[in-house]
């Protein structure tokens, strides 16, 4: 088997805002495998919240890489590489490759709902987003927040988007100091879901109160190792194949996590459509689905998605 791996860097159409900074463009690693006439295509997106870069996924990748023509099998992948970016491209890459070389045809819903997110801005330019949202067919908003005007951002949002549905992801940005008077408020303004208001080492005031809305992990859950230390704290979790290392660890994480009494985001990253594609057969099993990713780019990979009216249609 024939393999290559290499980055790929994808302008942004505008700036993507979150607590931990601004992003113009989107750096992924793209994975190539060969053989027998069948091309496999695998996409991930290095974090640097997690100590990831394209260079140190391609640090990773080629010794790996040059293993495949050896016979180096894609059961063999956790034994060899951490769970990660650099393991969700090459899994990815080998399943394309297995159902294309099986000739396998896609059997999953023609399409799939998917949130919009609203970037960090000033209320009102946050409300603007939301209108041209709802305009649009949107029934979801995802409000990206950090630590900052967080109640008027939301208020300024929801009066913008009476009928929305609303959900909130602050990145870890806050803290626990007023954290159980900020949930109170925030389920008066009819918020439907908060994702990962703590850091992922410092969530354990979530198991000291009751939840008005549902709290979901993303940050400090990876893989099924870390279901365990979320019961109590969190009630949903949300499984990135680039976190959990690739479609296999990623579909196992939410069967057990649903089997634990969790419910299931299923999320990504500033991406390509080859990556919502990889991630297409969790999207029947997840309460939320966050795949807004290649929105967000100046100019999506070919074959790209097609986005419209709040949903992702295969194409």
């Amino acid at each position: 088997m024939l393999a290559r791996c290499y980055i790929e860097r994808w302008p942004l159409r505008t700036a993507f805002v979150i607590s931990r900074g601004a992003r113009t463009e989107a750096e992924v690693v793209v994975v190539e495998v060969k053989l027998e006439g069948c091309v496999g295509i695998g996409e991930c997106t290095p974090y640097a919240r997690y100590g990831e870069s394209p260079d140190s996924v391609v640090r990773q990748l080629e010794p790996l890489l040059s293993e495949l023509a050896a016979g180096l099998k894609r059961s063999a992948l956790a034994s060899r590489l951490p769970a990660g970016a650099a393991r969700n491209a090459l899994d990815c890459a080998l399943a394309d490759w297995e159902a294309r070389y099986n000739g396998e045809t896609f059997c999953g819903p023609d399409s799939l709902p998917t949130v919009q997110t609203l970037v960090i801005d000033s209320p009102q330019a946050m409300a603007m987003a939301a209108i041209e949202a709802v305009a649009a067919g949107v029934g979801v908003l995802k409000l990206k927040l950090d630590d900052r005007h967080v109640l008027e951002r939301v208020a300024a949002v929801r009066a913008a988007a009476p009928g929305a549905q609303l959900v909130i992801d602050a990145n870890e940005a806050w803290c626990s100091d007023n954290l159980v008077a900020r949930c109170e408020r925030l389920a008066e303004l009819e918020v439907a879901m908060l994702e990962q208001p703590l850091p992922a080492g410092d969530d354990d005031f979530l198991a000291t109160f009751t939840h008005p809305l549902p709290i979901c992990a993303d940050e400090s859950c990876h893989t099924r190792t870390d279901l365990q230390r979320l019961k109590g704290r969190y009630e949903m979790i949300n499984v990135k194949l680039d976190k959990t290392g690739g479609i296999g660890e990623a579909e196992a994480l939410a069967e057990e996590a649903v089997r634990q009494g969790f419910e299931v985001m299923l999320g990504c990253m500033l991406c390509t459509s080859r990556a919502i594609r990889a991630a297409w057969p969790l999207g029947p099993r997840a309460r939320y689905l966050d795949l807004d990713g290649p929105t967000w780019l100046a100019k999506d990979a070919e074959p790209p998605l097609r986005f419209t009216a709040g949903r992702v249609f295969w194409s």
